[in-house]
């Protein structure tokens, strides 16, 4: 039996999981990433408790199949852009689609439903805090930021930097060695 939790990678994480199934006399399990599958049977009392237990720590059990499949297209997405160095050969949608075997409309669809925004927006979202992060490091051009981040261009980049945070990526990079000099001045 396959249980899905809504959780961050951490090992903090996945030990909290595992110390709580344990508790639960649950000790055939495998835990990964928001996927919990448990070898036997496991109880509705079980159940409740895992559930009441997490609950506490911060953490959710995920029940519905609609939420569950939004978590794995999250998760699809965070990897792809902030523990991936590689591009993708294909593009965004066609990728997630191969990662997950279904159709884009249908996730597309499934996405917007339950988050109350579209995949592009969230893949948007996180394109720019991984640039903020890439701007923070001062280590790579604004170019080589853009390609990075599978942009077409540094003027697609800035374009959309701007509209979600307000400000150019090079005023952003700059506000970094204001912060650094005030500090300096304390």
């Amino acid at each position: 039996m396959k249980l899905y939790i809504k959780y961050m990678v951490s090992l903090r994480c996945k030990m909290l999981v595992q110390e709580e199934l344990k508790k639960l006399g649950l000790n055939r399990v495998a835990v990964d990433l928001g996927v919990v599958e448990i070898f036997g049977d496991i109880t509705d009392e079980q159940r409740e408790k895992f559930r009441n237990n997490l609950k506490k720590a911060g953490l959710e059990l995920l029940d519905d199949k609609k939420q569950i499949l939004v978590e794995k297209i999250k998760n699809v997405i965070v990897e792809m852009i902030h523990y991936s160095d590689e591009i993708p050969e294909m593009n965004d949608s066609d990728f997630i689609s191969e990662m997950l075997g279904y159709d884009y409309t249908y996730l597309s669809n499934t996405f917007s439903e339950v988050k109350g925004m579209t995949i592009r927006h969230f893949i948007i979202l996180h394109r720019i805090e991984k640039a903020k992060e890439l701007l923070m490091y001062d280590e790579l051009t604004l170019t080589e930021i853009a390609h990075r981040l599978h942009y077409s261009s540094v003027a697609h980049l800035s374009s959309q930097f701007k509209k979600i945070t307000g400000l150019t990526p090079s005023y952003f990079r700059e506000l970094k060695y204001k912060r650094v000099k005030n500090l300096e001045d304390l």
